[in-house]
């Protein structure tokens, strides 16, 4: 597993709907703010990105210092980003495809408001099973 690794899933409107920092490095409180600061520069980025191109994973996207921003750009615009320090590309592609179907069984739930926060905690279990699996 990577040693720093912050996931964000980001709905079209740019608004975080679910958040996990999934790496083994201690958590502090200034890192993860440090963290979400990153992610939220880089959604300029990928905006940018997402017309330019017709692949949904965008691979490294941004940098700030020895971290990589890794994105997958869902067909509604949903974006899973991923804040790394690791060189995976195919373990983190695989992370964000079956982060991806799990979003979709959420999303497809007619209890769940499309754009609002996921607060299952199955789901969340479940993604940081994936990113022990992958990352």
């Amino acid at each position: 597993m990577a040693s720093t690794a912050c996931f964000v899933i980001v709905s079209k409107n740019d608004i975080p709907i679910y958040e996990a920092e999934v790496g083994s490095a201690p958590k502090k409180e200034d890192l993860a703010h440090q963290h979400q600061f990153i992610l939220h520069a880089a959604l300029d980025v990928v905006q940018d990105l997402a017309w330019t191109t017709n692949a949904m994973f965008l691979r490294s996207v941004d940098r700030f210092s020895d971290l990589v921003v890794s994105v997958y750009d869902s067909v509604v615009h949903t974006r899973f980003m991923l804040l790394h320090d690791s060189r995976s590309d195919d373990g983190i592609k695989s992370f964000f495809q079956e982060v991806h179907e799990l979003y979709i069984k959420i999303f497809l739930n007619p209890l769940y408001l499309p754009g609002s926060r996921i607060t299952s905690s199955h789901f969340d279990t479940k993604v940081r099973a994936l990113a022990r699996k992958y990352l």
